[in-house]
């Protein structure tokens, strides 16, 4: 179960041909929204709170009804094992647009969460369905890689959202710009979805034709177990990763005293330096293995999210914020390719949706709600420092549960002991 990955590690890298090119930067333009979607949120939400005269509770319970749609987007993302990679892919990127726009003409709070909430999930549905190409498209030398720069992407979207956001937030437009002018190049995207075709795994699938996709599917095969190990993994990482990067405005500003600008710049410059980072972990999750390199990156983000809210001095919280974007953000190609890589072709969409989006994501709806209701009381600092439990346990799950699946074709990680 823990065997090593193959030692042609030295060997030349199987070359992208010219569709998996094209298909390479449509996924990563793409992820670029994720990115900016979620450092959005984080960026507007002390001015979304005082124009529509929420607490920090109050906050944390929008955060959490938002990502509601990210669990809905379970029923989504299970689809694409029915009507196809492609289909689904283009539903999702064509529903973001419309909704991100709506969230920016939102008259109240609850206009704009219902708007969030659904974009949130079109969002993610176009994210797990991106993970699922990846998977499925491009040669096992190279998948880490992929899944990894893949992600990188969502953090250049962060990159100029933060960079962006403190102009627009003193503009007339306010924080409603931010979505505004985020939703224009997304209609690049939606054009450019037209040049995508099926994954040749699925249209194998469904050469032969397609089952039905009953809901509780997974739970009558040899799947179930590991599906559950992963859902498990994921709602531990996300209690802490998703809140370390949503509330850290709300702690610098809120307990260090910082202004708008001092946190965008901030913001920009961890983004900026972690990026280099994320693009090269996924290649570290080829030439070390999906387990050690998960493991250093783990520790890195635990490190970080300790140090980037607990800290006071602001380059020491800047340098730790630096890890902790590093972090949050390179947990995901190592989910995404256990995930992706641990499940047959027919329920693979399934099998991401059930662990990452239904059971994982719960936590994106609790944790936020549970932590503003513990910083009303201690603060964002203590109650973050203290999450950093969770992705430790996950950690400690990953090493003990889940085989290497560095540099082997999805035909044979997709195996279970005993099958």
């Amino acid at each position: 179960m823990t065997a090593p990955p193959p030692s042609n590690a030295s060997a030349r890298k199987t070359p992208l041909t010219r569709y998996q090119m094209v298909l390479f930067f449509f996924l990563s333009v793409a992820t670029f929204f994720e990115g900016y979607d979620f450092f959005v949120i984080a960026q507007v939400l002390p001015r979304i709170r005082e124009e529509f005269g929420l607490s920090p509770w109050g906050g944390g319970a929008l955060v959490a009804f938002i990502n509601v749609g990210a669990v809905a987007a379970y029923f989504l993302v299970r689809k694409a094992d029915q009507w196809g990679r492609r289909r689904v892919l283009t539903i999702t990127i064509l529903g973001y647009t419309v909704f991100t726009v709506l969230s920016g003409v939102a008259p109240n709070v609850w206009v704009f969460a219902g708007c969030q909430m659904i974009g949130r999930l079109f969002l993610i549905g176009e994210w797990a369905v991106a993970q699922v190409y990846a998977a499925e498209e491009f040669p096992a030398d190279r998948r880490g890689t992929v899944i990894g720069v893949i992600q990188a992407s969502g953090v250049m979207g962060a990159i100029v959202c933060a960079a962006i956001v403190p102009a627009l937030l003193r503009s007339d437009l306010g924080w409603r710009g931010v979505y505004f002018i985020g939703a224009i190049p997304l209609l690049t995207v939606a054009f450019l979805r037209r040049r995508l075709r099926e994954t040749e795994r699925f249209q194998k699938v469904a050469d032969k034709g397609v089952a039905p996709l009953p809901l509780l599917r997974i739970f009558r095969t040899p799947y179930r177990r590991r599906m559950l190990q992963m859902a498990l993994i994921w709602a531990l990482t996300y209690a802490c990763t998703q809140n370390g990067q949503l509330f850290w405005k709300e702690f610098v500003v809120g307990e260090r005293g910082w202004s708008d600008g001092e946190v965008g710049w901030a913001m920009s410059l961890a983004a900026m330096v972690s990026l280099p980072l994320v693009f090269a972990s996924g290649k570290l999750l080829d030439v070390a293995g999906r387990r050690t390199g998960g493991t250093i990156i783990f520790l890195v983000t635990i490190i970080g999210v300790a140090g980037a809210y607990s800290l006071h001095h602001k380059v020491a919280l800047t340098i730790f914020l630096v890890l902790g974007i590093f972090g949050s953000s390179a947990v995901l190609p190592v989910l995404n390719a256990f995930t992706t890589e641990l499940f047959p072709t027919d329920l693979r969409s399934d099998a991401f949706a059930w662990a990452n989006n239904l059971l994982g994501r719960l936590a994106g709806i609790v944790s936020p709600f549970l932590l503003g209701l513990s910083a009303n009381h201690v603060g964002w600092g203590p109650s973050l420092t203290a999450s950093t439990v969770f992705p430790l346990a996950a950690l400690v799950l990953i090493l003990a549960r889940l085989p290497e699946t560095s540099r082997r074709e999805l035909e044979e990680t997709c195996l279970v002991p005993g099958k």
